[in-house]
C-alpha cells in the first residue's frame, strides 16, 4: 500500500473504494504540474473558451476522466452529511445556486485537498478548506 492513500482516507468522504479508485485512476500525481490541470482532468472545473471576457463556445465538455469525477461528485454527497462545516459551504452555496452546481463546488475543493495530500504528503485540515 502506498503511502498517500492513507493521507488520501483522513479526507471526508473518501473511504477505502473511493480512495482506491482515486489512487489507480490518477496514477502518478506528479503528472499534473499544477492544481488546476488535476481538478480539469477530474471533470471539477466548467470548460468555456472566452476571448476578452466574451464567451466564444464550449468545447472538450468530456475531456478528463469520469470515473475520478464520480469518485469525487460521490465523496462530497457523503461529506456533507459527516461534517458540519462541509454541510455549511454546501447549504450556503445551494442557498445562491442549485443543488448540482453546489455539490460540484465542494467536489472541486475535494479534489483540491487531496491533489496536495497525495502530491506533498500533507494532513487534511478542514479549516484550512472550509473555514
Amino acid at each position: 500500500m502506498r503511502d498517500e492513500f492513507g493521507g488520501l482516507l483522513a479526507v471526508p468522504g473518501i473511504g477505502i473504494v473511493l480512495g482506491l479508485t482515486i489512487m489507480l485512476e490518477v496514477g502518478d500525481i506528479r503528472r499534473f504540474r499544477e492544481v488546476g490541470q488535476y481538478a480539469s482532468h477530474c471533470r471539477c472545473v466548467e470548460s468555456i473558451r472566452a476571448s476578452n471576457e466574451k464567451k466564444t463556445g464550449e468545447g472538450n465538455r468530456k475531456n478528463g476522466n469520469k470515473h475520478l469525477s464520480w469518485a469525487y461528485v460521490e465523496a462530497a454527497n457523503i461529506a456533507k452529511r459527516c461534517s458540519p462545516a462541509i454541510k455549511r459551504y454546501y447549504q450556503k452555496k445551494a442557498a445562491g445556486t442549485d443543488e448540482i452546481v453546489a455539490i460540484k463546488a465542494v467536489s472541486h475543493k475535494l479534489a483540491r485537498a487531496s491533489y496536495y495530500v497525495v502530491r506533498d504528503h500533507a494532513v487534511f485540515e478542514e479549516k484550512r478548506l472550509f473555514g
